[in-house]
């Protein structure tokens, strides 16, 4: 084989591996702009299911709840963590695709927010599944919180899913203080939010600090 086409050959096989990595939006994945009200409804393709709880409001402080460390198996308290903004990745369950690309897009592309940003992802996975994902995907840089016990997150904060009994697909952005600066609660389930309307809200609220 001439050296030219083990060069071209090369370079087909990096474009495939490139545009395969996981890290990477899959095409079929939509993603939505639009969101719904906690306590309201979501979709998941032609099936409606109602939130259960109480609705988060924002420019009101994050509930207290207690949800579990993947990695230390603590109870944290995200009403307690101030003095840094928050960039909360709510997906239903991290083993599924379109969570798998949304925490994917998270950590990779969110490495380019300033440092004072702290990104979590809140699912119902156990918190053993969480750090089997983290691990496997290298995504050990952002933290990860169950709510798998009794769901009291998604009930505080009205992004339980009734029948389900997951969590809503949504981005959640805290101030410094404590208040909620941005809420998105993507309107059918199977569609991934607009992480990068979030990144920007995000570095709006480091500027204002």
């Amino acid at each position: 084989m001439k050296k030219s086409a083990v060069v071209e050959g090369l370079i087909l096989f990096g474009c495939l591996f490139l545009a395969g990595c996981p890290g990477n939006r899959p095409a079929e994945i939509p993603m939505e702009k639009g969101s719904v009200e906690p306590g309201t409804t979501v979709t998941r393709g032609e099936k409606t299911f109602k939130l259960l709880g109480t609705p988060l409001v924002v420019g009101e402080s994050l509930p207290a709840t207690g949800l579990v460390d993947a990695m230390t198996l603590e109870t944290v308290d995200l009403s307690r963590l101030k003095g840094d903004v928050l960039l909360l990745s709510i997906v239903p369950s991290i083993d599924t695709k379109v969570c798998e690309a949304q925490t994917h897009y998270l950590g990779e592309e969110g490495d380019k927010l300033p440092a004072s940003v702290k990104r979590l992802v809140i699912s119902r996975d156990t918190p053993f599944a969480q750090k089997r994902f983290a691990e496997e995907a290298g995504l050990t840089d952002i933290r990860y919180l169950s709510d798998y016990k009794e769901g009291a997150f998604g009930r505080q904060t009205g992004l339980l899913i009734d029948d389900l009994m997951l969590l809503a697909r949504a981005v959640i952005i805290v101030d410094a203080e404590g208040k909620v600066r941005y809420l998105q609660v993507v309107p059918d389930i199977a569609h991934l939010p607009d992480m990068e309307a979030a990144f920007a809200r995000v570095s709006e609220l480091t500027l204002e600090r």
